[in-house]
């Protein structure tokens, strides 16, 4: 079989209200979220885990350090670009619904996303493995230090339930 080059191929749903259950959000609860993809930007989009805690568990006995794998850290965050009417410079109310749910300070967000060999265009699908998913909180969204290229803007999240490798119900 082949390989799957990830370009395009990572499709993003995030929730402004919870799922019914966040360890299996169903294809309706997915579609009603913001399909955000196109919205982020691709080099510092940041959703996953890191390194979980380390237990030091050496026993008398063990010459070299010992460590038990701890609680499961993750880590979240990504630039969002901004969408704005050219004739009045106002954010268009359709096109920057992404921003608009992410901009306040502490808002809880449901992210969904699955990176497999269908294309990102393809529609959700009951079965379909989802990498990661669950709660997070958002914080102040920032201005990046490279004011060049399309207005985006960098938010930082808090990750407050996952669940890796979940199946759309």
């Amino acid at each position: 079989m082949p390989k799957s080059l990830a370009d395009g191929h990572i499709k993003l749903a995030i929730l402004t209200t919870a799922p019914a259950n966040l360890a299996a959000p169903t294809v309706a609860e997915l579609n009603a979220g913001i399909n955000a993809a196109c919205r982020i930007l691709a080099s510092d989009f940041t959703f996953g885990p890191t390194d979980s805690d380390k237990v030091a568990e050496k026993a008398l006995c063990d010459i070299n350090n010992v460590n038990a794998i701890g609680a499961s850290n993750y880590q979240a965050g990504l630039t969002i670009f901004r969408y704005f009417n050219a004739a009045t410079g106002v954010a268009d109310p359709t096109e920057d619904s992404l921003f608009t749910a992410t901009k306040v300070k502490g808002t809880t967000l449901y992210i969904y996303a699955r990176e497999t060999g269908k294309l990102e265009t393809s529609p959700w699908a009951t079965s379909d493995e989802i990498f990661l998913g669950g709660a997070v909180l958002t914080d102040t969204p920032q201005r990046p230090s490279d004011a060049g290229g399309y207005i985006k803007r960098r938010v930082p999240m808090e990750p407050q339930s996952m669940f890796p490798y979940i199946a759309v119900a």
